[in-house]
């Protein structure tokens, strides 16, 4: 049974979700402050945290670097409606997906379950004794091992989020090919790309930041302005 952590100061809207997810099959966990938030995402083990921004004593911005100096456990934000700078702060620090307040259960769910397919399609392409059981993806100096998770650039380890990893896995098995950002959203996150979404923007501006120019000056991820992002080969 896949484990959940809630962490938001709202109880009613904790109590109303946890009950949604205990009756879709989840086991639920929810604490009610930043602090207790991350005691509870370090010390044990979730699949999944569901993060507010807006809290008492320890801000969900907060809350998740904490979680991700040690952790790199799934974590959806749960933000006001219209409130873009958090989502971006949010999604540029690691988070994984963020869901608009007031949301219904079942668009939580959606989004719980689409991050929970991916997580548990890259554990199944492990190999119990450890190496990874999937080949080996290159273009240029960038080289990535998909069931491990782990990115070599120029030799060198390359720190990537989760959502960050799956976007440069989905542009390196496109290289030197345009991909729409509604292909990216279907395939990294699982549903179409809603107007005014920026979460794929700011991934890829994370991960350009990562890699540098290349020696003409431009950028290793290109893009058409309203069509997509192309991974340039050499």
């Amino acid at each position: 049974m896949n484990k959940v952590l809630i962490v938001d100061d709202d109880v009613d809207l904790t109590a109303m979700l946890s009950q949604y997810l205990v009756r879709e099959g989840f086991e639920v966990d929810a604490v009610h402050d930043g602090e207790a938030g991350v005691l509870a995402a370090t010390s044990t083990a979730y699949s999944i945290v569901i993060l507010d921004i807006m809290m008492p004593r320890v801000s969900g911005i907060e809350a998740l670097r904490r979680i991700r100096s040690s952790s790199l456990v799934p974590v959806v934000m749960l933000t006001a409606r219209g409130d873009n700078i958090d989502r971006i702060v949010g999604l540029d620090m690691g988070a994984d997906d963020y869901v608009p307040k007031p949301c219904t259960p079942g668009e939580l769910v959606a989004r719980i379950r689409a991050i929970l397919r991916r997580t548990e399609a890259r554990a199944a392409t492990l190999s119990p004794l450890g190496p990874p059981a999937s080949k080996m993806l290159q273009a240029g100096p960038l080289q990535l091992w998909p069931g491990s998770r782990r990115a070599l650039w120029q030799g060198e380890p390359l720190d990537l989020t989760g959502t960050e990893f799956t976007l440069l896995e989905i542009l390196i098995r496109h290289a030197g090919q345009l991909i729409s950002k509604q292909d990216i959203s279907q395939q990294a996150f699982g549903q179409p790309l809603a107007p005014f979404d920026r979460r794929i923007d700011v991934h890829i501006s994370s991960i350009r930041q990562k890699l540098g120019l290349r020696a003409d000056g431009q950028s290793w991820i290109q893009s058409v302005r309203g069509r997509g992002y192309q991974l340039l080969e050499d």
